[in-house]
């Protein structure tokens, strides 16, 4: 995203909205008040915004103030939508609204619909049901698609379903007793447009502070904080197959579980209702107001679940369960050349070396790791905690199986007990690490990947920012 002067944006927009309220009388009044209640800035990388009240005033909110940003969005999806299946984004959308939009929850659905009206104001045109796709990318992309293409006859590579390392660590493990969290978030280049910090403060459930995506209702990075005390995050359960279609989106649950849940125990129990298989994470949580953590490896069949409030849990693709490793992954727990066990060790690695002594610099400084157990050096590579398969000549299982492929670690993000209660974390965008990625000169030396130009962005070096709700600037 290119930097804008922020506050000739909002001169701006306060006039368009304004002529718009002339026009358009009593409707159009009511909108501008609801613009009103919201703000966006943007910081090193990131895009705040903070929306708020009854559903589809918040939808609006986001709709009209991130409405070039989804449409870049929706236009990136569809193109790799399209290369990795063949099919053409409105067949996608069509199977969505047939067996997704019905099982969107109102409140869901009404903000869904509030992002279209939104978009529709700034010049932007959608409808809901590709909004509800959009949101549900994730689970129709990697989930049902690979089940659906065989009726097709296809023989295509499914999605990779390895992202992502994350930790959460309390009580003896941390300097001062309480939890620290972090989490980067990994993926293919091209879909690496998750820079949002969303503020939400809904009229009814708990305040939530997340990463997110443009138009998203959901974070699909997964590192939350709200105002009930619980932080969050997760990492993909490598090698799952298993899909309901029909069952609730993981997206409506996700929100719906962030949103209405003051326990550990309630946000567990909202993500197991409905379960549909989709986006099966290792879900990391924690409550501040008793430092108790959680590791909720959730499957379709089968669940694992532990919690303790002295220690810790890592996250990094593998799953811990072993009924769900065993009968609904495919996944090999004992191959260090692999990504998600080499990750896995170097997280056991870490625990051991810095136990009693975990904060929020040292959390920094795991999430962006480059020392590969395989190889047993430093190594930026698919293999480290901070991935960058760009880097990397060999075959690890992330970002795919293919030597430099454009995907891995586009972010880091970190909390403690003590900043959760004030409603803040602090986060980098691009690299955890800091390295820098540079589109064109990617794609110049490795060609084969020329389908992405257009669809690739720069994301260069970007300091770590403190993003605190209820800030407006």
């Amino acid at each position: 995203m290119k930097p804008r002067n922020t506050l000739k944006w909002i001169a701006l927009l306060g006039a368009v909205v304004i002529l718009g309220a002339a026009a358009a009388g009593p409707a159009a009044q009511e909108q501008k008040a609801w613009l009103a209640s919201a703000a966006r800035y943007d910081k090193n990388g990131w895009i705040y915004l903070h929306i708020e009240g009854e559903p589809r005033e918040r939808g609006y909110q986001h709709g009209f103030l991130l409405a070039n940003e989804i449409a870049e969005d929706l236009r990136v999806y569809r193109e790799v939508w399209k290369h990795e299946s063949g099919m053409d984004w409105e067949w996608l959308v069509e199977k969505s609204r047939a067996m997704f939009t019905p099982r969107v929850d109102a409140e869901n659905l009404a903000e869904i619909d509030g992002i279209v009206e939104g978009m529709g104001a700034a010049g932007v045109k959608s409808s809901r049901d590709e909004i509800v796709a959009y949101n549900g990318y994730i689970d129709l992309a990697g989930y049902w698609w690979p089940i659906e293409k065989k009726k097709l006859g296809a023989e295509s590579p499914n999605r990779p379903l390895q992202g992502c390392s994350s930790f959460i660590a309390t009580g003896s493990m941390t300097a001062d007793g309480g939890i620290v969290l972090a989490h980067n978030t990994m993926d293919s280049y091209p879909e690496a447009t998750s820079n949002l910090i969303l503020d939400i403060v809904p009229a009814r459930g708990h305040r939530i502070l997340w990463q997110g995506l443009p138009g998203w209702v959901h974070s699909g990075t997964d590192f939350f904080i709200t105002d009930a005390g619980l932080v969050g995050s997760e990492t993909t359960i490598s090698g799952f197959s298993s899909f309901d279609d029909k069952q609730v989106p993981e997206f409506v649950r996700m929100r719906r579980a962030t949103q209405d849940a003051s326990s550990i125990d309630e946000w567990v129990e909202i993500m197991k209702r409905g379960n549909n298989g989709g986006y099966a994470n290792a879900w990391l949580i924690g409550d501040t107001r008793t430092n108790e953590i959680a590791r909720l490896e959730l499957g379709l069949k089968y669940i694992g679940f532990e919690r303790t409030r002295n220690g810790f849990f890592t996250g990094s693709n593998i799953a811990e369960d072993i009924k769900l490793l065993r009968l609904e992954t495919d996944s090999q727990s004992d191959d260090i050349r692999s990504s998600d066990v080499a990750r896995r060790v170097r997280w056991k690695q870490l625990m051991k070396q810095y136990a009693g002594k975990i904060n929020v610099e040292l959390a920094k400084t795991f999430i962006a790791d480059h020392y590969d157990t395989w190889l047993l050096k430093e190594n930026p590579g698919s293999r480290t905690l901070c991935a960058h398969g760009e880097l990397d000549s060999q075959i690890s299982g992330f970002p795919a199986a293919i030597p430099f492929n454009p995907g891995g670690t586009y972010d880091g993000k970190v909390v403690d007990s003590a900043m959760a209660k004030r409603m803040s974390f602090v986060a980098r965008w691009g690299a955890a690490c800091g390295t820098p990625f540079n589109a064109a000169k990617f794609l110049e030396a490795h060609p084969q990947y020329d389908w992405m130009a257009g669809l690739l962005k720069d994301r260069p070096t970007q300091p770590w920012t403190e993003f605190q709700a209820g800030n407006k600037k």
